[in-house]
């Protein structure tokens, strides 16, 4: 409070010392100098003194009162930079072409952050995704908690975490990515994703028995997810040309050099994807430990010890 107090009565007192002079001699430069100093000190009034100090601080969050403070400064930067020209260029056409010049250079110094507000209202209008949708970008994935007008925040998913679950880090991810970066959206016209669980059995497995308990425990447990999926390609069938798709669950037979594999493939909802793997995981195998002829394949290895020959006795 104390420094914006000084500096404020130290340009007041500039200015009216140029003021002063003015009045003595008629020299141009003198004038001008006047004219700045007017300028800085009515800027630094408005803008430091009763919007930074009455109004910007009046903000509780510091990280948005930090970040408005920043903003003021650059607003009024600019605006005296603009009015001194005013007062020092008099020509209009050597005017425009330096306010052509500070321009481009503007846009040059802040082209990044231009292109992050040219991207924040096209996902705002457009609707590239909403608060609350699961969205990838740049290798990144994550929900969406803020769209502001330069960054977007998101709650990140996976990061050092298994399966399609928070880390609990945030990501502000630049708005202007969307200009020049492919990104997927997970629900922005449906809910659903398909998965798939690959099965190894071995050949002397019943695999017919096994596909059959498989495609049982799928249309069990996921029954509501697939009645709910085909509503919703219905309804993206009436916007976009979407072929039929097939969301019964399904098991595929594949054969490897060391066993059969069961690929079973079913919808599930994109943010419970890792819960319901889960689940099919563990009736799977609780199905298949009741069954004697079937049995799950795995890789083995075998160790073999060499060992060295026991030393002759000596005759």
């Amino acid at each position: 409070m104390k420094r914006q107090i000084l500096i404020s009565v130290i340009l007041v007192l500039a200015s009216a010392a140029f003021g002063a002079a003015t009045y003595v001699t008629d020299d141009p430069l003198v004038a001008n100098l006047f004219f700045t100093a007017l300028v800085v000190t009515i800027a630094y009034l408005v803008f430091s003194v009763i919007v930074g100090m009455i109004l910007v601080r009046r903000i509780q969050d510091m990280k948005t009162r930090y970040t408005a403070m920043k903003g003021v400064s650059l607003v009024s930067a600019v605006i005296v930079l603009l009015l001194s020209l005013r007062v020092w260029v008099a020509e209009p056409s050597s005017l425009l072409v330096a306010y052509g010049i500070i321009g481009a250079g503007i846009a040059f110094a802040l082209q990044d952050v231009i292109k992050n507000i040219v991207g924040g209202i096209l996902i705002i209008v457009s609707g590239y995704y909403r608060v609350g949708e699961r969205i990838a970008i740049d290798d990144r994935i994550g929900d969406v908690m803020d769209i502001g007008i330069l960054k977007t925040t998101l709650m990140e998913i996976r990061g050092w975490v298994g399966g399609d679950q928070p880390s609990g880090r945030l990501l502000s991810i630049p708005n202007g990515l969307v200009l020049n970066h492919s990104f997927i959206n997970y629900n922005r016209d449906h809910s659903f994703l398909w998965d798939e669980i690959s099965i190894p059995l071995t050949y002397e497995s019943d695999w017919r028995r096994a596909r059959e308990i498989v495609l049982s425990i799928l249309s069990t447990e996921t029954d509501a997810m697939t009645a709910q999926a085909e509503l919703e390609i219905e309804r993206l069938g009436q916007r976009y040309y979407l072929p039929r798709k097939v969301v019964e669950p399904s098991v595929y037979i594949g054969l490897t050099d060391n066993w059969i594999t069961l690929d079973a493939r079913y919808v599930t909802d994109s943010r419970t994807r890792r819960i319901l793997r889960s689940r099919l995981n563990e009736l799977i195998l609780s199905a298949f430990e009741k069954e004697d002829t079937i049995t799950i394949a795995s890789e083995t290895m075998t160790v073999t010890t060499i060992r060295k020959p026991a030393p002759s006795r000596p005759d």
